[in-house]
């Protein structure tokens, strides 16, 4: 059992919670909680840490689970140094970052979510959870998003982290040339958009462009869309949350495929 704080171990994965630049240089990131331990595959897992009360209350699959991926036992202040939640479940484990191909996101009919400068990590996790609900089959994040392996983040997608392609990408205009290549329309869901997005056909392949929760899309961005789409509003708003627009028009495009038709 490591009964000390101090141990090397304990530190860097403590590191690993706080700094995305340390996530990003070694490729590693950290997830909490039975149900994540559990979802995540087995093949990227690390390094598995418990505690004394949580391996007591643990059931038999569970406990086939640890025995698979190996694990080491911490003292319950020693898990307090290393979790990043303020009610710790008492399992947490260190695990490889997936490194996926823009074009792996592709399909026969792709529907695709392009995400730009999106910063609340509560909005990045909840649109890659929506996403695999909707069946979308890739997310492309600018380099200016939120890390995604960042533990709110993580904690967020509810396990849909590990089953939604996603690509981080430098240059988001770049993506959107890509795609339309590729004959996938692109849809920019903008405020001073031209086009109802119900009144749109989503069957091929589409993406949806997102922008930042405070200020939308950059007008370049939008411009290089094949269209730009708005969310019609009642009342005095004049914008929905980021993760809420993601998911009217991801729901929209599954339903039209599902119905064959708009």
């Amino acid at each position: 059992m490591i009964t000390s704080t101090s141990n090397e171990k304990i530190k860097h994965v403590a590191a690993l919670q706080q700094k995305a630049r340390l996530r990003r240089e070694e490729s590693l990131f950290v997830i909490e909680g039975g149900r994540l331990f559990w979802e995540a595959p087995v093949s990227l897992i690390k390094e598995t840490y418990v505690t004394e009360r949580f391996l007591k209350n643990a059931d038999e699959s569970m406990r086939e689970r640890l025995a698979e991926t190996g694990y080491e036992e911490v003292t319950e202040q020693v898990f307090g140094k290393m979790s990043d939640t303020k009610a710790p479940q008492g399992i947490l484990a260190v695990l490889a970052q997936q490194d996926y191909r823009r074009e792996e996101l592709l399909g026969e009919a792709p529907l695709l979510l392009l995400l730009e400068n999106i910063q609340d990590p509560g909005n990045l996790g909840t649109i890659l959870r929506t996403a695999e609900g909707a069946g979308v089959t890739g997310v492309i994040l600018s380099g200016d998003c939120a890390d995604i392996y960042q533990p709110k983040v993580v904690r967020s997608t509810m396990g849909s982290l590990f089953r939604v392609p996603f690509y981080r990408s430098g240059e988001l205009r770049r993506e959107i040339e890509f795609l339309r290549e590729r004959k996938v329309r692109v849809y920019a869901a903008y405020l001073e958009g031209s086009v109802c997005y119900d009144e749109m056909d989503y069957q091929g392949g589409s993406a949806f462009v997102i922008g930042n929760e405070g200020n939308g899309l950059i007008k370049e961005t939008a411009e290089a869309a094949d269209a730009r789409i708005r969310i019609p509003m009642e009342g005095r708003l004049e914008s929905l949350n980021a993760a809420v627009s993601a998911a009217l028009l991801v729901y929209e495009a599954s339903r039209q495929r599902r119905s064959g038709g708009v």
